[in-house]
This record gives C-alpha cells, sequence and structure tokens, in this order.
C-alpha cells in the first residue's frame, strides 16, 4: 500500500516521547540547551523596549505545549460559536500549517485549496460556512492587521495556536487584560514531561497559562505532571462525533449504528492524519464501531492510490483528512463530524474576562 506524504518525523510522535527510558535520558542534554535558548528568547521578548503594541482588539490564543496537535482546531471552532452566540464578533488567524509560502496574509473560505492555506484553517471556514473572517500566515501580527483592515467590525481574535509565537503581544496584565491563552490537554498529558527532543514539551508544564483545556479522558502518566494542575483553572470539553456522511456525495448519510451493523468489523477501516488519531478510533468504539485502524502523521497528504490499495468496504475519516480528499472518488469512504461542547462555566469566564476595560485606556 502506498502510503501518504508525511509532513515532517515531528508529526507522529516517537514511542520514547511517552515514558523515560534510555533514549529520552541520552538526550536531556540537550533538552536542557533548547531550554536554555527559549529562555534567553522569553527575556529579550520581554524587554520589548516598546517596539512593539499589543493588537487593538483582545487575542485568545488556543494552543499547546506539547508538539503535534490536541485538538486545538475543533475547540476553536467551538469557541467562535460560542463567542458569536454571546454577541461578540470573532475573527480567526492561524499559521496555516503546510500552506504553501507566501509574501501576504491570505483569507481562507471553505473553497480554499488547502495545500495553499492549510488543511486545518480550511475545516474552519467549511463546518462554520464562512460565517467568520479566516485569515493565515506565519507571522500572525500581519494576519490580525489583514484581518481587522479588511472586517473592521471584529472585535476578537481567535489564534489556533500561537502560545509560542513570541511577536502576539499581551495585554499589560494577565487576569486584569482582556488576552486569553488557553493550554489544550489531551489524554496523553504531557508524556515523559520533558522538553525537545528528549521529550514532547516545546514548553515546560509549569507555563503560565490563564486555563487549561481539558479534551478527551486524562490520564497522565506520571504524578510529576499531575502537580502543575493542582489549583490552576481548568474546562472539561466533551466530544461528539455526529452523523456520517459519504465523501463524494455529502447529502449520504449513515448512522454509526447503521454502519456497525451493515459491515462486518473486518470489513471497516479508519483513518486518520491527526495529532492524536488514537483518540478518533477510540470515539469510534464508543460507538460501537469496530474495525482496522491506521493512524497517520499529522497533515498527511492522501492520493487516489492510497484509498484504492485498502481492502475494504467501508472507510471513516475525519473532517480534517476530508478537506484533502476532495478530489478523490471513492464511494466507501465516509466522513465522521466531531464537535465540542463549551461548559457554561467557560463561557461565563469568557465574557467576564473580554468585558475587562481596555488596560491601554487608562493612565497613572
Amino acid at each position: 500500500m502506498s502510503t501518504p506524504k508525511k509532513s515532517s518525523f515531528f508529526n507522529k510522535a516517537p514511542q520514547f516521547w511517552e515514558r523515560r527510558g534510555p533514549t529520552s535520558l541520552v538526550l536531556w542534554p540537550l533538552s536542557k540547551i533548547y531550554g536554555w535558548i527559549n529562555q534567553v528568547l522569553d527575556l529579550v521578548n520581554d524587554l520589548n523596549l516598546g517596539t512593539r503594541k499589543p493588537a487593538p482588539v483582545p487575542i485568545i490564543i488556543v494552543g499547546n505545549i506539547r508538539v503535534g496537535g490536541t485538538g486545538k482546531t475543533p475547540i476553536v471552532i467551538a469557541l467562535a460559536e460560542q463567542l458569536a452566540r454571546m454577541g461578540w464578533k470573532p475573527g480567526i488567524i492561524s499559521r496555516g500549517y503546510g500552506a504553501t509560502a507566501s509574501s501576504r496574509p491570505r483569507q481562507v473560505n471553505s473553497d480554499s485549496n488547502p495545500a495553499e492555506v492549510g488543511d486545518e484553517p480550511v475545516l474552519i471556514a467549511k463546518r462554520t460556512e464562512n460565517q467568520f473572517p479566516i485569515w493565515v500566515h506565519p507571522k500572525r501580527t500581519l494576519s490580525i492587521q489583514s484581518l481587522l483592515k479588511q472586517d473592521p467590525s471584529v472585535n476578537v481574535i481567535i489564534s489556533d495556536d500561537g502560545l509560542q509565537h513570541r511577536s502576539l503581544l499581551r495585554w499589560p496584565a494577565r487576569e486584569g487584560g482582556r488576552d486569553i491563552e488557553f493550554v489544550v490537554r489531551d489524554q496523553r498529558g504531557e508524556g515523559n514531561g520533558f522538553l525537545l527532543p528528549a521529550g514532547p514539551l516545546r514548553e515546560p508544564v509549569s507555563r503560565e497559562r490563564d486555563a487549561t483545556l481539558m479534551t478527551g479522558t486524562s490520564s497522565p502518566t506520571a504524578s510529576h505532571v499531575d502537580e502543575y494542575y493542582l489549583g490552576r483553572r481548568a474546562f472539561t470539553l466533551s466530544s461528539q462525533l455526529g452523523t456520517p456522511y459519504q465523501l463524494n456525495n455529502p447529502s449520504n448519510q449513515l448512522s454509526l449504528s447503521s454502519i456497525a451493523d451493515t459491515y462486518l468489523p473486518n470489513k471497516i477501516t479508519a483513518i486518520a492524519a491527526i495529532g492524536n488519531p488514537q483518540r478518533f478510533f477510540d470515539d469510534l468504539l464508543k460507538q460501537g464501531v469496530a474495525g482496522k485502524y491506521i493512524g497517520l502523521a499529522d497533515h498527511a497528504i492522501y492520493t487516489p492510490e492510497f484509498f484504492s490499495a485498502i481492502n475494504a468496504e467501508c472507510i471513516l475519516i475525519t473532517e480534517k483528512d476530508a478537506v484533502k480528499c476532495t478530489l478523490i472518488q471513492d464511494e466507501r469512504i465516509w466522513v465522521v463530524p466531531m464537535s465540542l461542547d463549551t461548559p457554561n462555566t467557560l463561557s461565563e469566564w469568557l465574557q467576564l474576562i473580554l468585558q475587562r476595560p481596555d488596560p491601554n485606556q487608562y493612565t497613572l
């Protein structure tokens, strides 16, 4: 079977990242150097010297300290939709992972090419039916400028990832200002707790954050990780799989229970090229859908040959995978949508923070 193209080594986490062992200990000195470099960069960033100014609207950063996906994009969708229901006018920015190089920010809609702007921004546009302006560029400050110039009515911006993007300047006070940083954490926790390359972390677990968003069932592998979460604000977002639809005929739907009743497990194959494929597979199992599971590197690119080589009568993929398969004609492929529910406590807290006054409007 031909395999989809992988974007990078780090898109599929090596096993030694999950538990401390000989390999991670050998790499630990490199992790220390990586940490020192980041500390120096953070110090330089904190000095600022007045060269950068915060955006004129509050920024909500949805990111993770662990390399690879932890379910940020569905959270961005859920937050944008919830903020709109609360009366806000959100816009969305993203790096556009895998996008072709561009000197200028690009606006994304549901018809955009994922190869040009990234698969996740296109997924957001499709799921929200172009309800929100979405802009992509590696330099997020440029995306913010373009977005607000195009849509001046936007009064809050959600950044899909960006915790490590130092040019996103926060308001002067964390809880006294209006910016919000969310760290997304899934059931894998922080693995062995080491920084890159000995472990999966881009920053220490002890980094400051306004709140942790928990997705999936938390099952940390080590107590040394859990202690950092004691006393911190955290919200749990529950996921729910929707009714699958046929890739080449979206109006044709088939419930998960019908799929489980219609096809034998050895005739079902589920595929996921996301940060944590196992979460998708576990959700399918909870719905009674068993079969062969193929987990691929995050952002993998599909080909018709890959699917044609699969011996199955029913192939299940995620919505993120589907945006890269629009030209593939295979009636066996069914797309399984997934949504997240935002708890009322999270919505109330967001409203409280966002309604606080602009700290830059007041001087002593």
